[in-house]
Parts: structure tokens; C-alpha cells; sequence
């Protein structure tokens, strides 16, 4: 907790310092809709690409038996995390349509293929990973700009990092480690939202469709319960969110937001009768609360977040979910903890503030710090301990802005662990080099 606590007192004096300024304040928000005003069609999108090399093993044993793979050689890894593709219309009479359209890590591929080494054999091979996913699709009807209706399928705006998602809204390589961990990130599901924008706050509330509890796990918490293995979305159960950001000191934006939702007897088949009434009650209500500035202001950009989550009934759902499913059962086999935490905070200075001739000329280099601490797995008394989920990580690097679209990170960073394994044995650092190149905009 006192990890948790340096992070409040730094995301107070950030907040402390901002309310002295009195600059106009610009839109934070980075919905599809507030790029589209203006147009009747609009084309864009972001994308990033990422290579990296990690001082540190891989191997999968790595936190049950630390001190078998110290010496273990690095390992790299180059990657396209996200390319997304933006398409909105606006229909006139307050009618729009935005999609947006994600292929992470490059997409997926497959190929028929002749195999001479089995015989001539024809196979399905898979030629590479990744995914392709439909993260925003929409309609809206906007009455007013506090009054805006929204069904489809849209980003969920819990937390920092999912309502602020793109690449040039966080200075390290690759998103924010904690809330990516225990949260969905970019979370994105299907169902009914009210927004808009009133003086200086905007607001918003959803209705989706529910977790599923079935899907939890140790290492990410909540993460994989809002995605879907299915060709639709399981509705037995239902969310809801709401997000409040306030604008009202100039470069300063506050936010705050929350989930609740029922994840248990949220499955495909239906299970309240199968299973005999015996989990009847079980529940497995997901309470989140978050809160998160921004400021950015004097050449400074300072961000942080705090994110909190509880799940009830953790005990008996990780029960159930060890002694269910089985071969290719979309269950996850994994204990989940009943609390789950994030807390970061990142700053970086415009050092070409300082330089007249690239001051002029747009330029920008951001020198930065972060720091996160954050727990996909905290069990109650009854629950098996994993003290390895209880992870600490800094960063610091340069962010290179040659355009206001374009940017070129480059970071060193460590991940940490204050705890030791249930046998007393030290967790190795993990320190990693990363380099970046990313944009985002829009082309018509």
C-alpha cells in the first residue's frame, strides 16, 4: 500500500500545481465522433510499431522457479501492437455512423497448403498470429451537445488508457502496463450509451452486455471476461459504466469512472439449471472504480492514474472454474483474485521549449519518467497465494514529435517485484530496451 499511497501524493501535487493555471483547455477525448465533426466523411486512424529487447528469461517457469533461470539469456521481439483504420459519415440530421476497425500485432493469416513432407497432404496451416477486431461500431443520434444517444458496438471508457488509447496519449513504447493488465485495454463491447458535454464536464453512461466470470484469471484479472469466443456476445448478465471528466482549470483535465456488473451465469449454454441450483447464489459481482488526470501545460505533460477493482464470490468462482471445461472449453483453468489494482504516474518536459528555431518549428522532444505499481491477483484468506502478480515497473525515455501526427519513442524500462516467492526466494528483475515509431490522424 505504500507504493499506492507515493503514487496519490505525486497525482496530488500534479493537480496541486495545475490549479494556478488559467490557459484555455483543449479536448481531451479521443472518441471517433469528436474527430469526425466537420465532415461528412472522415478517414484516419493510428498505428504503432515496436521493437524491443528483453535482459531477462522467457521461459514460462520463470516465477514458480526464479533461481533456475537467472542466468538465462534475453530474448527480442518486434511487433506492430495496434493498426487501426477510423470511417465515420455523418448522415445529416444529427444522424452518424463510426466504425473502427483494429488489427493487433499485424493481424491474423491462414493457408491451404501442400505438404510433400507428409505425403502431398493437403493441411490448414496457420501462417501467423494476431488479431482482427470490429473495436467500434456505431449509430448515433445527437440532440444537443449534452444530448447524444449511441447504440453499437463502442469503447468502454474505464480508466485512463482505455478512454484515452492512442499512441500519442502516453509516452512509454507500448500502453500503460498496469491498467492493461487487469483491465481490458482497448475494452470496446456492444450495447446502448448517453453522452455530451456540458460547460466543463463531460459525461458518460453505457449499458453492455456483462462480464463473464468464466473467463478470469490470475495473471489479468477481468481482462479476457469481456471478449467472446462465440459469433455473438452472451447477454444473460448486464454492465454498466459511466465515466465524468472535468475541464474547468485550463490544462487540466479530471476524470472519473466506474463499472458494475453481475459475471457469473453470464455463459453460453445457460447455466443456472445444468448446474443442479448449486451456484444459484453465486454471483460474482465486478465493481471498478478509477480516477485519472492530465495536464498539460508550461511545456510540462504530467498523466496518472488510480484503478481499483473488487469481485465477490472469488473463492467459489475459482472453484468452479478449476473443475469445469476441458479440452478446447473456452473456461480459463486460473485462480482470480477478489481485488485487482493499478497506480501510475508519467511526466515529460518539452526540452525544445527551451530552443527558439525548433520551438518555431513545431518540434517537439519530451524527456520522461513513469512509474506504475499494480496486482492482477489478490486473493482472500482462503485463496492460494501468487505473490509474483504484485509488480512494480519504471520507464524513462524521449519521445521525438518531428509532426504533430508523428512520434519516436525510444525507452529504457524494469519490472520489479517486492515480494519474494512463498519459499522465500527473490523474483529476477526484468529490464527491457524498446524503440517506437507511431502516428495518428487523419487523411481525408
Amino acid at each position: 500500500m505504500s507504493k499506492i499511497k507515493t503514487v496519490f501524493s505525486a497525482c496530488a501535487l500534479a493537480c496541486c500545481l495545475a490549479a494556478g493555471t488559467a490557459q484555455a483547455q483543449t479536448s481531451a477525448s479521443d472518441s471517433v465522433y469528436q474527430h469526425a465533426k466537420g465532415n461528412r466523411l472522415s478517414i484516419g486512424g493510428y498505428g504503432e510499431v515496436a521493437l524491443t529487447r528483453n535482459f531477462y528469461s522467457d521461459n514460462v517457469y520463470r516465477y514458480r522457479n526464479p533461481g533456475s533461470y537467472a542466468n538465462d539469456p534475453g530474448h527480442g521481439r518486434f511487433d506492430v501492437p495496434h493498426a487501426v483504420i477510423y470511417l465515420s459519415y455523418d448522415f445529416g440530421k444529427g444522424w452518424t455512423m463510426s466504425s473502427e476497425i483494429e488489427f493487433e500485432h499485424g493481424g491474423s493469416g491462414g493457408a491451404v497448403e501442400k505438404e510433400w513432407e507428409e505425403g502431398g497432404e493437403w493441411e490448414q496451416e496457420t501462417e501467423k498470429g494476431g488479431e482482427v477486431e470490429l473495436e467500434q461500431f456505431w449509430i448515433q443520434k445527437s440532440f444537443a451537445p449534452w444530448a447524444n444517444i449511441r447504440i453499437g458496438h463502442m469503447v468502454v471508457p474505464v480508466g485512463l488508457t482505455n478512454a484515452h488509447h492512442e499512441p500519442l496519449n502516453y509516452f512509454t513504447v507500448y500502453r500503460p502496463e498496469g491498467e492493461g493488465t487487469i483491465l481490458p485495454s482497448t475494452w470496446h463491447d456492444t450495447g446502448i450509451g448517453f453522452w455530451g458535454r456540458l460547460g466543463d464536464f463531460r459525461y458518460e453512461l453505457q449499458v453492455l452486455a456483462g462480464l463473464d466470470a468464466m473467463l478470469f484469471n490470475r495473471d489479468n484479472w477481468i481482462q479476457s471476461g469481456a471478449g467472446t469466443p462465440f459469433e455473438f456476445k452472451v447477454a444473460n448478465k448486464y454492465g454498466f459504466a459511466a465515466r465524468f471528466d472535468n475541464y474547468t482549470v485550463p490544462g487540466l483535465r479530471i476524470g472519473l469512472s466506474g463499472y458494475y456488473g453481475r459475471s457469473f451465469h453470464n455463459t453460453f449454454p445457460h447455466d443456472m439449471e445444468s448446474d443442479g441450483q448449486v451456484n444459484k447464489n453465486v454471483k460474482g459481482d465486478v465493481y471498478i472504480g478509477a480516477v485519472d488526470f492530465t495536464f498539460d501545460r508550461f511545456n510540462w505533460i504530467v498523466r496518472g492514474n488510480f484503478d481499483y477493482g473488487y469481485l465477490s464470490d472469488a473463492a467459489r468462482i475459482t472453484s468452479i472454474k478449476n473443475n469445469s471445461g476441458g479440452g478446447s472449453s473456452p473456461v480459463k483453468r486460473s485462480d482470480v483474485g477478489k481485488n485487482a489494482v493499478a497506480a501510475g504516474i508519467e511526466a515529460g518536459y518539452n526540452i525544445f521549449s527551451q530552443i527558439n528555431k525548433l520551438d518555431r518549428s513545431g518540434q517537439k522532444l519530451y524527456v520522461f519518467g513513469r512509474y506504475e505499481y499494480y496486482n492482477s491477483y489478490i486473493p482472500d484468506a482462503s485463496q492460494a497465494k501468487a505473490n509474483y502478480t504484485a509488480k512494480n515497473r519504471y520507464a524513462f525515455g524521449v519521445n521525438y514529435c518531428p509532426l504533430p501526427q508523428v512520434v519516436v519513442k525510444a525507452e529504457y524500462s524494469k519490472r520489479y517485484f517486492n515480494k519474494t516467492t512463498t519459499d522465500g526466494v527473490p523474483y529476477n528483475d526484468e529490464p527491457s530496451v524498446s524503440i517506437g515509431v507511431a502516428y495518428q490522424g487523419f487523411f481525408l
